[in-house]
């Protein structure tokens, strides 16, 4: 092992050390029994995680696996990740959902919302409880997401509650296939030890795998939106970028480089197309809801999550846009005119200085979700998982772009016409 790797390795031990940290204030301090469980598992994981950092650097082997700086990465997926959301899947037959008691639940609200607009959309053609109608509404009576996310709670609505049915199962499947999927498409480069470390062991990433799950399938489908980019398949991008949208509508921000990067690539008239393409699929999805009650539609996809509902978002951060809503009226005017302004100069920006590469289109997007995370009203710390997964997906992006060595005979898509062939 030389300078270089010595210095890698204790970066490592450096991360895994800040992780074990975090794991352990959760298992100590948290009020929810999901967090608490997995700080629990989590701890262990990160830990030998340190201490094989530390076994490479005082050995230093040299040959077979358990030389690898992957191992802690793989303890943590199981560990901190598989293990903890079986034991939650398994605790939660037992019935503690929509308790106003955090302490005992071992699944996050989001889990219970997404099965809940299942078996509403099922049963009256909506996913969204008609809030106007509840005389004393809570945040838990809120769906903050789009139609399409009720795919999600499908299995329980229609097959009953058992431990294959949680919704988290499914969030944690799409994750692992978009991932999966894009990374075929880039012809299966070598991911950096960093790139895993920044979208699989980090703590908010396998807190959130185990205890709730949407914000990873959200991920995994616009790191696929990105893949399918690169590789000239702009039709199916465009399908996954409005499949995305009407899951959340909060993550549209970070697809905005997607689509500069098909401009830059393809034209300007392809993007056009594209946007046509998302725009006829949300409508698609979207309006046979918002037609069945457009009063309840606006009022969880649009104006909760904008901090605008009747009730108020439980969503809090040290950030700027939150701390400004939370000084009243006149703060909160102000934290939309600032999201206003962030949004020009974002925009302004990618004009600017468009992505040229799948990788760089992926790190815009994390700054642009970075920076839409400090200045929204309503965000919490954990949606941090953006930025730093994508930013991972962005180091693995840029391998296969150094491993390309000659043009991509992509076949033709319907919107591109016949240009096929461009340089990956």
């Amino acid at each position: 092992m030389g300078d270089r790797g010595i210095r890698a390795v204790g970066l490592d031990i450096a991360i895994y050390g800040g992780c074990a940290v975090f794991a352990v204030l959760t298992a100590l301090k948290s009020e929810f029994y999901g967090y608490r469980i997995w700080g629990n598992f989590a701890s262990v994981a990160y830990v030998f995680a340190v201490a094989h950092c530390m076994w490479l650097l005082l050995r230093r082997p040299t040959t077979g696996w358990p030389r690898s700086r992957w191992v802690p990465i793989a303890a943590v997926g199981m560990i901190g990740m598989i293990v903890p959301l079986g034991v939650l899947v398994v605790r939660r037959l037992t019935g503690t959902d929509w308790l106003i008691t955090p302490f005992s639940w071992a699944a996050q609200p989001e889990v219970w919302v997404v099965e809940r607009s299942a078996r509403l959309l099922v049963d009256t053609g909506t996913p969204y409880v008609d809030i106007s109608s509840l005389a004393a509404p809570v945040v838990n009576d809120y769906t903050p997401y789009g139609p399409a996310m009720t795919v999600f709670g499908f299995p329980r609505a229609l097959l009953g509650t058992s431990a294959v049915t949680d919704a988290r199962i499914m969030f944690a499947l799409v994750a692992i296939v978009t991932v999966a999927l894009s990374l075929r498409l880039l012809g299966w480069p070598r991911v950096p030890v960093r790139a895993g470390q920044l979208a699989v062991a980090s703590p908010l990433t396998a807190l959130t795998f185990a205890v709730a799950g949407p914000d990873l399938a959200i991920i995994g489908l616009m790191i696929l939106a990105g893949a399918l980019a690169v590789r000239d398949r702009y039709a199916w991008s465009a399908v996954v970028i409005a499949v995305v949208m009407s899951m959340k509508l909060t993550a549209l921000p970070g697809l905005v480089p997607i689509l500069f990067l098909i401009g830059v690539r393809a034209g300007w008239p392809v993007v056009a197309r594209v946007v046509a393409v998302v725009v006829g699929i949300t409508a698609l999805v979207n309006v046979p809801v918002l037609i069945v009650q457009p009063g309840a539609f606006v009022e969880h996809v649009i104006k909760f999550p904008a901090g605008a509902g009747r009730v108020s978002s439980p969503a809090g951060s040290p950030f700027p846009g939150h701390l400004l809503a939370s000084a009243g009226p006149l703060g909160h005017t102000l934290a939309l005119v600032l999201v206003g302004a962030t949004a020009v100069a974002l925009i302004a920006w990618l004009i600017r200085r468009p992505p040229t590469t799948g990788s760089s289109a992926l790190v815009k997007a994390a700054v642009v979700l970075g920076a839409a995370l400090l200045v929204v009203p309503a965000s919490r710390y954990g949606y941090v998982v953006y930025p730093l997964a994508l930013w991972g997906a962005a180091l693995t992006f840029a391998v296969a772009e150094r491993a390309a060595s000659r043009p991509a005979t992509s076949s033709s898509d319907p919107l591109r016409g016949a240009e096929v062939g461009e340089p990956r």
